[in-house]
């Protein structure tokens, strides 16, 4: 009889696990370490784990900034790369956290946090799962609209692909973009270019 593997039970569902759902799962600290010095599992950042035969999707570093900060939403150049409309290729996983919330210290996973509050935190958030990780990432119309809104740290030209390519590929609607853009207080802004594409 075919003995199963403990690691591979305890990451069963998920590609990517903390410590702490490992240890939930019956893998101690002292065994997690001894599995990393097998080469049984590998750490991929401070306290994060996979399996070294697992797949790793195109998405993965959205996958591993969700599993360190499950509140945190990703935003701006992470969404507009995540949903295919921009050429910009961050190095870190951009995320939005909750107004004066926690900051989580992530080493060897570069993240970029963003503070929102109210309905900017909120309103047009996806769930989407990947490599078996939920990650929550904000729509194609809602990333436009942050987009216009953080302009002077991302770059009007950034803003307006983004814009132009949501537009082109019916990704979001003209009612869409400006509840969004009004919800972000950038209606104002975004108006005259939408105007231009119609």
């Amino acid at each position: 009889m075919k003995r199963t593997n403990p690691m591979t039970t305890a990451f069963k569902g998920a590609l990517v696990k903390r410590t702490r759902e490992l240890e939930t799962s019956g893998i101690n600290r002292v065994q997690l370490q001894a599995a990393v010095r097998a080469g049984q599992v590998v750490r991929v950042a401070r306290g994060l784990y996979r399996l070294p035969q697992a797949p790793v999707g195109e998405h993965h570093s959205l996958a591993l900034a969700a599993k360190r900060a499950p509140q945190g939403v990703v935003c701006l150049l992470s969404a507009l790369r995540f949903h295919r409309l921009t050429t910009q290729s961050p190095h870190e996983v951009w995320l939005a956290l909750p107004k004066h919330g926690w900051q989580p210290q992530v080493g060897g996973l570069p993240l970029r946090y963003f503070w929102f509050s109210g309905a900017a935190l909120t309103a047009g958030i996806e769930h989407h799962t990947l490599d078996g990780v939920p990650v929550r990432i904000y729509s194609p119309a809602k990333t436009v609209a942050d987009c216009f809104k953080y302009r002077r740290k991302i770059g009007l030209d950034v803003a307006l692909e983004a814009l132009r390519e949501a537009w082109r590929e019916r990704r979001c609607t003209m009612d869409e973009l400006m509840r969004y853009a009004r919800i972000c207080r950038v209606a104002n802004v975004i108006r005259p270019y939408l105007e231009a594409l119609t």
